[in-house]
């Protein structure tokens, strides 16, 4: 079935796909079922729930999310255009949905309850925009006379402000990151670049100011005595406790007191139980998925492909450092999962999902098909 000589649709994908990348991303996944059992069962203990309830929802989650993972790599790039545009729209009316009648939980209205499951629609919003963005940069580098540049900011801004008035500070930032990383990539002037930092800049200032949650954390993060920073100390104490080899599985003494031992901080208890070195495997996992498809990105000639797999390669590494760095203490909390590592059913859904579409945009594709498709494209400029 995947033999060179049969031209199947598994064999050609097989043949093409970054086996190599494709490898790492189930090694995260695997990676985070191990580490599911060993954060979540003190969380679900203390809160009256089966000790395994977060596991197995762990493993429940990340059948599906393989599937699609696997299912979105098969698609072409105008599949993915398209599944980005269907997927971006639902999302946004999920957010406006969850503005109006979402329940509020710390001051936060972020999940929508569906048939019984509760759905982070900004989650799912993040890779189609992410490709829509691409999209439009990449009309704008063929089509100069053709406001996609300008397309793109009311993405953004559109996406943005519906975040804020979650408030979803987290994920503001990282889309604005991972917004201004793909206008640089498309070759647009630093002048431009430098003035989207500075707007970002004041946006967070304005939010210091405006919003009590952002200021207290800024404020806890910039002088710890001034506030409760219970979970990151304890996080931190997870660290110094494992060393390089940490104490055993099943030894950490961390997630019996870390509310969010298997969300924002499973990096820290993992940390705890099987050291330094564990860490150490799972950032160059990290870089190896990025690095990796970035080159490949570089390497294709269609220009929504390297700005889409850029762009996804971005979002996925950024999202992973935002998660470290929050448990090393290095920036305020945030309130990101770290990929595939992390309980959390909307997300890894949403990850899978990123990372199937940049599998795909990455593939080695014939040369045929890449001159088809600039064809196809240079006929529809043409028309």
């Amino acid at each position: 079935m995947i033999s060179r000589e049969q031209r199947t649709p598994l064999s050609e994908w097989w043949w093409t796909v970054d086996r190599l990348q494709l490898a790492a991303i189930i090694a995260l996944m695997l990676a985070g079922v191990i580490l599911s059992l060993a954060a979540s069962p003190p969380v679900a203990t203390r809160i009256g729930l089966d000790p395994f309830h977060f596991f197995n929802r762990h493993v429940f989650f990340l059948l599906p999310s393989f599937i699609v993972m696997i299912a979105v790599s098969f698609l072409s790039p105008r599949q993915i255009r398209r599944s980005a545009l269907i997927v971006f729209a639902i999302s946004i009316v999920l957010i406006v949905a969850t503005l109006l009648v979402g329940p509020e939980v710390k001051g936060a209205r972020r999940w929508i309850t569906l048939l019984g499951v509760n759905i982070q629609a900004s989650e799912a919003a993040k890779p189609a925009f992410v490709v829509l963005a691409a999209w439009l940069f990449a009309e704008s580098a063929g089509r100069p006379e053709m406001p996609a540049t300008s397309m793109a900011l009311v993405l953004l801004l559109t996406l943005v402000s519906l975040l804020v008035m979650e408030p979803d500070f987290g994920q503001t930032m990282l889309i604005l990151m991972v917004w201004g990383s793909l206008f640089f990539i498309a070759g647009m002037r630093m002048v431009w670049v430098l003035g989207l930092a500075g707007a970002a800049s004041a946006g967070l200032f304005g939010a210091y100011l405006l919003v009590p949650h952002v200021a207290a954390r800024i404020k806890h993060f910039m002088n710890p005595a001034s506030g409760d920073t219970f979970q990151v100390d304890t996080a931190m104490e997870a660290f110094y406790n494992g060393g390089w080899f940490g104490l055993g599985p099943g030894e950490g003494i961390a997630k019996r007191n870390l509310p969010d031992s298997h969300t924002d901080f499973v990096f820290a208890v993992g940390a705890e139980e099987f050291g330094i070195v564990l860490c150490l495997a799972l950032l160059a996992l990290y870089a190896f998925i990025v690095i990796r498809a970035l080159l490949r990105a570089y390497a294709t000639e269609d220009m929504f492909a390297r700005f889409a797999a850029s762009g996804l390669a971005v979002l996925f590494g950024v999202q992973a450092a935002i998660n470290m760095a929050v448990n090393l203490q290095l920036i305020p909390a945030k309130g990101m999962t770290l990929p595939f590592i992390s309980y959390g059913g909307s997300s890894m859904v949403s990850l899978a999902y990123g990372v199937g579409m940049m599998l795909a945009l990455t593939r080695h594709r014939p040369r045929t098909e890449m001159q088809s498709i600039g064809e196809a494209a240079a006929a529809h400029r043409y028309a």
